[in-house]
């Protein structure tokens, strides 16, 4: 605490460094100091994923913390279901993209398997800031939001967009004017510059979202069709 000969109070806030200073100017003559540190704002650190014949684009929030990755993909988190619900869907096998000597996916094999079944991946947000130390989407605050609409202008084949948690389906929502917002595990169909397409709301791939893994596949398995 430092003495200071001003009379009113007033705040002023600059950064300096890595941190904001906050100078309270107080009637008693004081000036306190409140180092309050700068959130880092984290860039997504991947490119859309976009096949030239991808009838189906899928989008989640934002990847979790590289310390949380197994992969250098999408959906990298060992823990997190989303390669093994595609397993279950496609050959019956939880496992078909895991390589469970090394616990991790198998990268090439899932980029094959999307090329060929005309899937895209992305995120809804391109940058942000964790609150916490979590890979949870409560404690994402966004900064930047995808373009969605300019994506979709590079899938010319594309007739369904699919987010796979609230916070995606939001911003989803947000960015290309859909009202309606479908059930879990449904469609709502949207016209994006004179295509009809649909949006489907299917379950996070998160082991926090309270539903069993084969549960999850059965309601998935409706993107096959």
């Amino acid at each position: 605490m430092y003495k200071i000969g001003y009379k009113y109070t007033k705040n002023i806030s600059f950064p300096h460094n890595d941190s904001k200073i906050m100078l309270y100017l107080c009637k008693i003559r004081t000036i306190r100091l409140i180092i309050i540190p700068t959130m880092n704002i984290e860039r997504h650190p991947l490119t859309p994923f976009l096949p030239a014949n991808a009838r189906l684009l899928m989008l989640g929030s934002f990847p979790p913390s590289r310390k949380r990755w197994c992969m250098d993909f999408f959906y990298p988190n060992f823990i997190n279901d989303m390669w093994r619900i595609w397993g279950l869907i496609c050959f019956g096998d939880k496992d078909y993209f895991v390589d469970l000597e090394h616990k991790c996916f198998r990268k090439a094999q899932i980029v094959d398997f999307l090329q060929q079944e005309g899937i895209a991946l992305y995120d809804t947000a391109t940058a942000v800031v964790r609150t916490t130390n979590t890979a949870s989407d409560k404690d994402l605050q966004v900064v930047e939001e995808t373009d969605v609409a300019a994506l979709l202008r590079q899938l010319p084949a594309c007739q369904a967009v699919v987010t796979t948690g609230q916070k995606a389906t939001d911003i989803l929502m947000r960015r290309l004017g859909i009202d309606v917002q479908p059930k879990v595990g449904g469609y709502v169909e949207f016209l994006f510059e004179n295509r009809v397409m649909r949006l489907y709301r299917m379950p996070s791939s998160s082991r926090a979202y309270p539903m069993r893994l084969e549960r999850k596949a059965e309601i998935y398995r409706v993107l096959k069709q």
